[in-house]
């Protein structure tokens, strides 16, 4: 007898004893069903799925549904008793339970009906067990149930229930994975479901924030630049969005925009604080500098406190001082710096520590002024610097 026949009557041997043992364990795991226990069938089963071979066999896979679903209606009759049980483990078990679901429904299709209506009742848990988990502060567990709540919308086994037009609650829950996704600093799971979340309009300026967010991690700088401009222009009071698209601007040297966002910034709340700084340093940078001291001086008049428009003020004075001509218009110029003075020093005042800003200004001024004292003491302080 050659060796290909041996091995082949070896073979037909061998497999009606691996029939007849799983046929023997699939038995055991239907009486233990029957018998309400649940955690025994459920890990004979999941011991037979992890043979390949049975991993298309529909009969394991209902009694799999089943004992993972008695597990689930076990805990959640001892957690309406409120008797002790593990609340991390129920809500794993509507996780599992819907994925086998999901799996069966590609294998036996003529369970669909019943299996959608069950799980159609259990499918609010896994929006439930996202809610759970952000409390504990796991975002990527989280993450995972707001998943498996929208994938739901996808699957074949809810076609008839048509999730993406009837479930009110799915634009929350793409809101609540993108929150997830950027907890987690994850670029990728925070641009997942943007476009979803972005329907919960009671959320959507949060939302764009965690996409800017993302897009800036990706390093893609027009995206971010261009979710900030559509973050502005939704939620222009919204406190995220217009000092980082003023800051990229600046930064880009792009100051004729800074200048028309400040403006439209202003004439949302033409009283807030930020807006009339952005407006004043950014006419600095444009070289209006008696624009840029016009509304330095409103915002001192309306919060003294504030010390960066004394620093703002006194800088314009100081450049326009250096604009002058100085044989012709000397008094005109020493006139500048004398306005000038007083802001800075106030400035001093108020930021010790920013000598790094006050310091030369100041040097400049007394110089000009003839300030020995005064120059001096500035002078000593750079070189020690």
């Amino acid at each position: 007898m050659t060796k290909q026949k041996i091995l082949l009557l070896l073979l037909l041997m061998i497999t009606p004893c691996l029939i007849w043992a799983q046929k023997k364990e699939l038995n055991q795991a239907r009486s233990s069903i029957k018998s309400g226990k649940y955690d025994d069938a459920a890990k004979v089963l999941s011991n037979l799925l992890k043979d390949s071979t049975n991993r298309t066999n529909k009969r394991i896979w209902l009694a799999y549904y089943d004992a993972v679903r008695g597990q689930y209606e076990q805990g959640n009759e001892k957690l309406y008793l409120k008797q002790k049980y593990d609340t991390a483990t129920f809500f794993s078990n509507v996780k599992k339970m819907l994925t086998v679901a999901e799996t069966l429904d590609s294998l036996a299709p003529e369970y669909r009906k019943s299996h959608s209506a069950q799980q159609n009742n259990y499918r609010a848990n896994l929006f439930n067990g996202g809610a759970f988990f952000i409390h504990k502060g796991k975002w990527a567990e989280a993450f995972d149930y707001y998943q498996a709540y929208i994938d739901c919308a996808r699957q074949p086994l809810f076609e008839a229930y048509r999730y993406d037009s009837t479930d009110v609650r799915l634009p929350e829950a793409g809101y609540w994975a993108t929150y997830c996704g950027y907890k987690l600093q994850d670029p990728v799971l925070t641009l997942r479901h943007r476009q979803l979340a972005l329907r919960d309009s009671s959320k959507a300026d949060f939302t764009l924030q965690f996409v800017a967010e993302a897009r800036k991690w990706l390093k893609d700088d027009e995206l971010y630049r261009e979710t900030l401009e559509e973050g502005f222009r939704r939620y222009p009071l919204f406190t995220y969005f217009f000092p980082r698209l003023m800051d990229l601007y600046t930064s880009r040297g792009q100051y004729e925009k800074a200048l028309a966002l400040a403006d439209s910034a202003l004439a949302v709340n033409d009283s807030s604080e930020l807006f009339i700084f952005a407006k004043s340093t950014v006419l600095l940078h444009l070289e209006k500098y008696a624009e840029s001291i016009k509304y330095s001086e409103m915002l001192i008049s309306r919060n003294p406190q504030l010390a960066e428009p004394y620093f703002n003020a006194g800088t314009a004075y100081v450049n326009i001082a250096g604009r002058l001509d100085q044989r012709r218009e000397r008094k005109l110029m020493r006139k500048s710096y004398e306005k000038a003075r007083p802001y800075i020093e106030q400035y001093r005042q108020m930021m010790p520590k920013e000598q790094d800003k006050w310091a030369p200004v100041l040097y400049r001024i007394y110089l000009n002024l003839n300030m020995g004292k005064q120059f001096d003491e500035i002078d000593r302080l750079i070189r020690e610097k």
